[in-house]
């Protein structure tokens, strides 16, 4: 059934060309209203085209791309391998298929598939940058750093790739570089979340909590009171993580499992006199 685009959607209606091959327009414009998260409207563009008779490979490409936006990663695998071994598209279907590989935590076929990508096109950004996401999961630092230079060489230092490396870079403790990279992630990307949680983290992982709290609002205060407490647990700041970490089931005003989570962890390494830099999750 053809997807009807509403004008009040403030979509443009993309109609296919006769034949076979979608015009490049068409394929830009398919692009743009994945990238403006505009799901509906590239679904219907994507429709039109395969109904008026399309077999254009990159039809196939960007129908992946939209379901890795949308999260439905197995469906994106089915329409990158689908188009894995046409020459004029491999490149760009291996990088989505090592995406969603990725984000399926299936890493070691990730790897490899995210290798041939910026095999077959040194210029996948964002295939690197899911390669150093996988680095950083083996505590692979050097191959980790590698691969987000050349993510952000290729993308022209993209906010993401950014926030990414300054993950890497908290989870090495080098905290100085970490917020370097957030910073310049937040300038670039001003509503990018991530990098401003992630910022907060890395500042509290200095001591500093009161000015990682800065700014919070009674909506993401007890988050943050959480996230500062965990980053005391990490430097050893048993007593101050434990007073964060009540704070944090404070705000929240109901039971707050995560907190609940990391305050137990805290009494159990104070006790044991464990070392807790181990506990922080590698996933960005």
């Amino acid at each position: 059934m053809l997807t009807t685009i509403c004008a009040t959607l403030g979509a443009t209606t993309a109609v296919a060309a006769s034949g076979k091959r979608v015009s490049d327009d068409q394929i830009a414009e398919i692009q743009k209203a994945i990238d403006e998260q505009r799901y509906f409207d590239a679904a219907g563009f994507i429709d039109q085209a395969v109904i008026a008779g399309s077999d254009d490979s990159r039809l196939s490409l960007l129908t992946g791309e939209l379901s890795l936006a949308r999260g439905r990663l197995n469906d994106a695998l089915t329409s990158f391998k689908s188009i894995e071994a046409n020459p004029s598209v491999s490149a760009q279907a291996l990088q989505g298929e090592g995406i969603a590989l990725s984000r399926l935590n299936r890493s070691n076929e990730a790897v490899k598939t995210l290798e041939k990508a910026v095999a077959g096109d040194p210029g996948a950004w964002r295939a690197w940058n899911a390669l150093g996401t996988e680095y950083d999961r083996n505590r692979d630092w050097s191959h980790a750093e590698s691969a987000y230079d050349q993510a952000l060489s290729k993308s022209q230092e993209s906010p993401v790739v950014l926030n990414n490396r300054g993950y890497s870079r908290l989870l090495q403790n080098h905290l100085d570089e970490a917020i370097a990279d957030f910073i310049s992630a937040l300038q670039k990307k001003p509503g990018l979340a991530e990098a401003r949680t992630n910022l907060r983290l890395a500042v509290a992982m200095k001591g500093e909590y009161s000015r990682a709290l800065e700014g919070a609002t009674p909506g993401d205060k007890a988050a943050l009171l959480n996230n500062a407490g965990f980053a005391a647990i990490l430097r050893g700041d048993y007593a101050q993580a434990k007073d964060l970490l009540n704070d944090a089931m404070k705000a929240k005003g109901d039971y707050y499992a995560r907190a609940s989570e990391n305050l137990e962890l805290a009494e159990g390494m104070k006790a044991h006199g464990s070392d807790a830099a181990g506990q922080v999750d590698a996933t960005h």
